[in-house]
C-alpha cells in the first residue's frame, strides 16, 4: 500500500474541488464533504440524506474504532450538502452508486475517482485518506492546535496526528534545506 498525502496547496484543493464538481456532482461533495469533516472514507460512505438533512451536526459510530462521534456540518460545507440533497428521497445514500438503486459506492470507486482526479493534477501520493489528511493539514495550518486534531482523529499522541498530517515531515524538510555550512561573510 501507498502512502497518501495531504494536500497542501490550497489552490491546489480548490482546483481538484473545481474539476470534480464540473465532472459529476456527487465525486464533487464528497471530496467537499471528506476535506471538510476529517471522517474516514468507511463513515462518509454510510451517510443517507436523512442524516444530513436540516442538521447542523451529524452523529456516527465510527466503524473503524466504534467510538461514537459528533460533529458539527461546516458553515461552507451546509450550502453545498443542501444543494445536493433537494429532490433527494431521506432513504437515498448521499454518494449513491449508478449501479445499484439503494447502494452507496464502494471504497475502490471513491479511491478512482480521487486518483482520476490526481492525474489530471499530477498529484500521485492521494487516495481516499487524503480527504481527512487534507482535513488535518489544513486545519492545523489554520489554528496551529495539535491537541484539538489528535481527539478530532482519536490518536492517543501529538506526534502521531503531527506525522499523520504530513507536519513532522515537512519540518523535517525545512530543517534540512535550512542546513548551511557556510560561514557567514565567507564565500
Amino acid at each position: 500500500m501507498n502512502t497518501v498525502e495531504p494536500i497542501r496547496d490550497m489552490d491546489l484543493v480548490l482546483d481538484v474541488a473545481d474539476y470534480l464538481k464540473g465532472k459529476n456532482e456527487r465525486d464533487y461533495v464528497l471530496f467537499m464533504f471528506g476535506i471538510y469533516t476529517g471522517l474516514r472514507i468507511s463513515d462518509i460512505l454510510k451517510f443517507r440524506v436523512r442524516d444530513v438533512k436540516d442538521k447542523d451536526a451529524v452523529y456516527i459510530r465510527e466503524k473503524k474504532t466504534g467510538k461514537e462521534k459528533r460533529f458539527p456540518i461546516n458553515s461552507e460545507l451546509k450550502p453545498i450538502v443542501d444543494r445536493y440533497i433537494q429532490g433527494k428521497r431521506d432513504f437515498e445514500y448521499l454518494f449513491k452508486s449508478p449501479c445499484y438503486p439503494n447502494k452507496a459506492i464502494s471504497r475502490q470507486q471513491a479511491y478512482n475517482i480521487l486518483t482520476d482526479a490526481g492525474r489530471v493534477f499530477g498529484i500521485s501520493a492521494i487516495g481516499t485518506h487524503t480527504l481527512r489528511k487534507t482535513f488535518g493539514y489544513h486545519m492545523y495550518q489554520q489554528n496551529h492546535d495539535a491537541v484539538t486534531l489528535m481527539e478530532i482523529f482519536n490518536h492517543a499522541d501529538i506526534s502521531i496526528t503531527l506525522r499523520y498530517i504530513g507536519i513532522n515531515q515537512d519540518n523535517k524538510d525545512k530543517a534540512i534545506k535550512g542546513l548551511t555550512y557556510k560561514k557567514r561573510g565567507r564565500r
